[in-house]
């Protein structure tokens, strides 16, 4: 493949500055030529502000689109199995919003339509190549804090305003059937994956996962241990119903030598504790989030280098969620 040339399912919030055309015209070799979205208004709109060529709304127009060759599915994930599934089958590479699937196995499901196919998978899970989080990656890799002992995670968030009163109208995330889960599923997925690219694998998870303030349907609150395949202990504490002066998003890794706390959604501060002292690292964003990753999946398909988020590695972090939520995955 010379020129990557998108076509995007889905025209979500995610599309308009993380990803979507601000993110994929920006690298080298990619384009994004068609968009699709059920609501033809919404698709010719997104087509039009993005100046996009062409817009659908039908999914196997967009899919079989003989210009396009590579296929972003920016929707909520109870139909990234569908379209992944329809889009690999028609020989076209597929990069998919995270969680990657509602669970662990809707995602073998895609893996293996991927093996079949012999089309690659990748997932959108951008902090595998963000600047801010391979400076952590490298302090750890160059034992900064010596042996890793143990993390620990605490994510606190209050409810969002939609979520509240006596109209509340909770959006699709917190409804299990569509996101797999609630705010877990859609924040700590990021977590356990860029655990997993610094630490290897989850060995083996538990948790308590419940609805304690009645909000919505998914869960709302989960406690969880995790082991890495590497011997390595983490905990964590996830909860969406707390009061705004308890808010909180901090991980601390814990080593021989020292520690690094750092923030997953906030922050972009990093900072090393050792005994000669304290270090901080502040590393912004780039304005695309999307971009850095996207620049690693456009080289794969040339043959130019290799995407570090695949649909093997995604696949991983819903296992650890379903570990957690005591989906037991089959």
């Amino acid at each position: 493949m010379t020129d990557v040339n998108w076509g995007m399912i889905g025209c979500g919030n995610v599309t308009e500055k993380k990803g979507g055309a601000p993110a994929i015209n920006k690298v080298d070799h990619s384009r994004l030529v068609a968009v699709m979205s059920r609501s033809a208004d919404k698709a010719a709109d997104y087509a039009k502000r993005h100046q996009v060529p062409k817009w659908y709304d039908n999914a196997d127009a967009l899919i079989n689109d003989p210009i396009v060759n590579a296929i972003y599915i920016a929707t909520p994930p109870d139909a990234h199995l569908n379209y992944t599934t329809r889009a690999l089958k028609a020989g076209k590479p597929v990069y998919i919003e995270k969680p990657m699937g509602r669970n662990f196995r809707e995602c073998e499901t895609m893996n293996e339509v991927s093996r079949e196919t012999g089309v690659p998978v990748f997932v959108a899970y951008y902090r595998r190549t963000l600047p801010h989080f391979l400076k952590l990656r490298e302090l750890i890799n160059q034992g900064a804090i010596g042996d890793i002992r143990c993390i620990s995670i605490t994510l606190l968030h209050p409810p969002y305003p939609e979520e509240k009163g006596n109209h509340a109208e909770p959006r699709w995330r917190v409804f299990p059937e569509i996101s797999g889960g609630g705010h877990f599923h859609d924040l700590a997925s990021h977590q356990f994956d860029f655990l997993d690219y610094v630490f290897g694998p989850i060995l083996r998870a538990t948790g308590v996962s419940k609805n304690q303030a009645g909000l919505y349907p998914a869960d709302d609150v989960v406690a969880a241990v995790f082991e890495f395949e590497s011997g390595v202990a983490g905990s964590g504490t996830w909860c969406f119903t707390i009061d705004p002066g308890q808010q909180k998003d901090e991980t601390q890794i814990i080593g021989s030598k020292g520690s690094i706390r750092f923030s997953f959604f906030g922050s972009n501060i990093i900072t090393v504790e050792t005994p000669q002292g304290s270090v901080n690292y502040d590393i912004p964003l780039p304005p695309h989030v999307h971009q850095p990753l996207l620049e690693t999946i456009v080289q794969e398909l040339r043959g130019e280098g290799r995407c570090p988020s695949t649909g093997i590695s995604g696949a991983r972090a819903n296992l650890v969620l379903d570990w957690i939520t005591s989906q037991r995955p089959s």
